[in-house]
This record gives C-alpha cells, structure tokens and sequence, in this order.
C-alpha cells in the first residue's frame, strides 16, 4: 500500500500534527474550570496560582510533561490567563542562537509567561543562559571580541518559563531541576472525552448525539486533539452525506471510510503491528528499521503511534528493541508463530 496515502490521510501523521488548524483554537479552553480532565493537575495548579498572585509574585516555573495532542500549550495559555499575564511562545528548534532567547528575555514584561515547546531540543549554549534567566532572572551577554571580550550581566523582569515536552527523558537534569512545578499529563478517560467533545460540539454549533459522543470518545485515543479533529470530519461528513446531525450512523460509517476502528487505531497502527509479525517474527526490533518498514518518521513512530499502542497492550518495548503481544496477534487475526508469505498482503 502507498505510503503517501498514509501521510496524507492519517490524523496522526507528523505533517497532519504540525498543520496550523485556527480551529483549533477555538476550541481551546480559557480557563481552568473549562479545562476537562486532569483534576490532580487542575487542584494544585489553582492552588499556586492563587497563592502567586495573592503575593504579586510570578508563578514558579512550570514544567508540562505528556504525549502530543493532551493540552500542554492549552494548559500554558490557561495559567498565562488565570495569572492576567502575558504570553510569549516559540518552540526549542526555532531559537537557534543566544542572541535570539535574549531578544525574548529582555523584552519580556514583569510575571509574564514565556513558553517553550519540545524543550528537550533545546541548544546547550541556550539551556546554560536559561540557567541564570531562570534562577537569578540576569542573563550573561559577552561584549567585544578577542582579549577585549568581557562578560556582563543583564537584568531582566520576573517571569514563569513554562516549558513543554513528550521526552522528558531527554531533557537534562539541571534544566529539570530549576522547575518548582511539574505536570505530567495523562492520557484522558472516555468520559473526560466525552465531555470534551460535547463542549466542542456546542461551540461549532454541530447537533451530535449521545450515541455518537459515546463512539466517538472510543475512538479518539486517549487524546482531546484527535477528538476534535474527527468531531469536525464527521461533522463534514453529516453535512454532505446525512441530515447534518451526528449519530451512530454517521460515526460508524465516517470512521469506516477514515479507516478507524472502535478502539481508535488506524490502518498504520495495524500496519506497524503487521510488519513487525511478518518481517521480524514478532520482534524484537529497532525503531529506525521499524519506522524504515512503514514508510514513517521515526519522531511520529515514538511520539504518535507508539504510545498509544504500549497503552492498549499490542506493542511492548524491550532493552533489544520493540515486540508485539499476543493482543496483536489477536487484534490481527493472526496465528502466533504462524509463517507469513507474501500472498497473505503486507498493508504498505
């Protein structure tokens, strides 16, 4: 099967994540109280807050942990506009040099928020300046060149670093430590979803039924991005192909034709447990040659599909490398240990 179609096609690929979606924003939760889901974090997030501004003081630094599409640039917006603050937000690849982190820095307003997503890809020579920012609120700038070149120290205005990764692995220890607040966010239940999309469903003005929501909250992985986003393709597709009301209907033939099932996995998923049986016996193996085989990103094997599939138990991964479970062999319609030839269809 064409890889490309999967690229195109997939609500998981990495292009398909890193598309600008202005709808997405306004679905977007604005407060804490509408944020669904994670209350542990919502408590004691309401707690600091509170407490911060009851002192005029900038929040602590917080540090967002958890797979994409769970709401941590959500939640950064959230805290930024329960503190009255302002926001600043890049990402750790688009700051290049030091000149550019200190641009940010020095412009920057008193207790404003300054927001860094995939903080884990930050730069070495950009990470010790945050060190300072972050502690001592100076940064260290060099002036003149050669014998002549000497270090000052520039005052900057309090602020919050909120930082954000779906690696926390990677990030280093000092960076790590100099966060007082950290927030792992999980995967959502079915009835957080549920809720989610209910809320959605109101704000596009699209009539879904509770039958519909249901299925849908299935379906979407855990994940309140995903759910959105397939809330808008069956709304399309109620408009086009049905009375403009999400039902049951709707839902089993929409996920039908994007290639969903009721647990929420794509034909990729399966694709990815598919070729480790029939390539490589079941595992265990590498996730580049993995990510080689189906034709994808090995950032979007790690980040998108993966966790997903070690959470409903399909795909383990190993000291050697990733194997699949007996569940796959299940899910697949596959004998364990049985011999794969080429006749049977590889879904690539």
């Amino acid at each position: 099967m064409d890889t490309d179609h999967f690229e195109e096609t997939s609500l998981l690929s990495s292009s398909f994540q890193q598309e600008t979606d202005l709808n997405e924003n306004i679905l977007r939760p604005k407060a804490l109280t509408d944020f669904q889901g994670q209350q542990r974090i919502k408590d004691n997030l309401s707690v600091f807050i509170t407490a911060a501004k009851e002192r005029s003081d900038a929040l602590d630094h917080v540090f967002l942990i958890g797979p994409p599409g769970l709401g941590k640039t959500t939640l950064a917006s959230i805290i930024a506009n329960e503190m009255g603050s302002e926001i600043r937000m890049t990402s750790a690849p688009a700051l290049e040099k030091p000149k550019d982190l200190a641009g940010i820095l020095t412009n920057i307003t008193e207790n404003s928020i300054f927001f860094i997503d995939e903080i884990h890809r930050m730069r070495p020579a950009l990470e010790e300046m945050l060190y300072i920012a972050m502690e001592d609120y100076e940064i260290d700038w060099i002036i003149g060149q050669g014998p002549a070149a000497r270090t000052i120290r520039i005052p900057i205005p309090r602020f919050t670093l909120i930082g954000a990764t779906t690696k926390a692995g990677q990030v280093s220890s000092p960076l790590y430590s100099r966060f007082g607040i950290t927030c792992r966010i999980e995967f959502y239940k079915e009835e957080e979803l549920a809720r989610i999309i209910r809320r959605s469903a109101a704000i596009l003005e699209t009539e879904i039924t509770d039958d519909a929501i249901t299925l849908l909250s299935q379906s979407a992985r855990g994940t309140p991005r995903i759910a959105n986003r397939l809330l808008r393709r069956l709304r399309d597709y109620a408009s086009v192909l049905g009375n403009g009301i999400i039902d049951e209907k709707i839902v089993h033939m929409s996920m039908e034709r994007l290639g969903i099932d009721a647990q929420g996995l794509e034909q990729q998923d399966r694709n990815i447990l598919r070729t480790i049986i029939e390539f490589y016996d079941g595992g265990p193996v590498g996730a580049e040659t993995l990510a080689i085989s189906v034709g994808e990103a090995i950032e979007s094997l790690e980040d998108f599909y993966e966790p997903y599939l070690i959470q409903k138990g399909y795909l383990k991964r190993t000291p050697r490398g990733r194997m699949v479970t007996s569940l796959a062999y299940q899910l697949l319609q596959i004998e364990p240990n049985r011999s794969m030839d080429g006749n049977q269809g590889i879904l690539f």
